[in-house]
């Protein structure tokens, strides 16, 4: 459920009005808990309080431990359309009383999953989302060239929830305080994959974007596209075949660009004997400290263009450093 007019007014008058923005990047991002759904009064603690959520406190987790000095501020903002609708009356309502607002217009920036579903944007460079993914990815990689052009970013993947899965992140997984359960047995991503592909069969948001989903991978030579069932027996024959890591690499990352996986990741869970928090919530919790660990892993990783999100993050620092001086 989106925000209402007067919702998103008020959430972008606090926002603007957030001193701890001021001279700072400032991120607009996808998540619940946003600053209209903060309980009570806005004040600074509840601003704090932002950071914390999800999905701010994992972007917040992925900037490198270099970037000491006016380190960006990350805002959860609802839905993509949400952030989209935040981005821009930001800048609507900055421009119209500027003395009240420690925006610095130039350094707001949004990113927003890519979905199979495209979002048109008015009154930007690229009419839409699918737009800015041609433009800103080539062959599963950032662009480095075009990079620099971009306000408005999307996911390199179908989700945010994506970069959970990332090929190299079985490491963490094996080495987490906690042992991660999927489907009662100790979480591999190899397993999960293969889950992924199978569930290409019956999912019907891919089946009605299967031409879109085949666009983005058409790199990916030996992929069958003509079907939902052609494409998942390819997919899994090439992956079971593929010669070298390079070459799974590559349909993983395909994979990683048109099939959905939250539901996959939400059946990642603690065990049994991890009592942290009450039997309802405990898998989510037990998910969210999963990602600020997972946030860290990408904090550490070289701005190499495969790593979507480092890039992100050092295209906002030249970004800032050039616009400092």
């Amino acid at each position: 459920m989106s925000f209402s007019p007067e919702q998103l007014q008020r959430h972008c008058e606090i926002i603007l009005s957030y001193r701890r923005i001021r001279n700072k990047i400032v991120v607009l991002c996808e998540g619940k808990g946003g600053i209209w759904e903060l309980q009570g009064k806005p004040s600074p603690q509840s601003y704090r309080r932002m950071a914390q959520m999800p999905d701010a406190n994992f972007y917040n987790a992925c900037v490198p431990k270099w970037w000491r000095n006016y380190r960006p501020e990350f805002f959860n903002c609802g839905d993509r359309t949400d952030v989209l609708d935040t981005y821009f009356t930001l800048l609507e309502l900055h421009d119209k009383d500027r003395a009240n607002s420690y925006l610095s217009p130039e350094k707001l920036f949004a990113i927003v999953d890519l979905d199979l579903q495209v979002k048109t944007i008015d009154n930007y460079p690229f009419p839409d989302t699918e737009a800015i993914f041609q433009n800103l990815y080539e062959q599963a990689k950032v662009n480095p060239q075009n990079a620099i052009n971009h306000r408005i970013w999307v996911t390199g993947f179908i989700h945010k929830e994506s970069y959970f899965l990332f090929p190299e992140l079985q490491p963490v997984f094996d080495n987490f305080a906690a042992a991660l359960i999927y489907k009662d047995n100790p979480a591999l991503l190899q397993t999960i994959y293969i889950d992924m592909a199978d569930g290409i069969s019956n999912d019907a948001n891919l089946h009605i974007n299967l031409q879109r989903a085949s666009e983005r991978i058409y790199y990916c030579s030996g992929l069958d596209c003509q079907g939902v069932n052609e494409l998942r027996y390819s997919w899994k024959d090439e992956f079971q075949n593929a010669p070298d890591n390079q070459r799974k690499q590559e349909l993983l990352f395909a994979l990683l660009t048109i099939k959905q996986v939250k539901e996959y990741w939400k059946q990642i869970h603690p065990p049994d004997d991890w009592n942290r928090s009450s039997e309802d919530d405990r898998g989510e919790i037990y998910r969210d400290q999963l990602s600020l660990e997972i946030g860290r892993f990408y904090a550490e990783k070289s701005s190499d263009v495969q790593y979507h999100l480092p890039f992100f993050l050092k295209t906002l620092y030249e970004k800032d450093c050039q616009q400092r001086g």
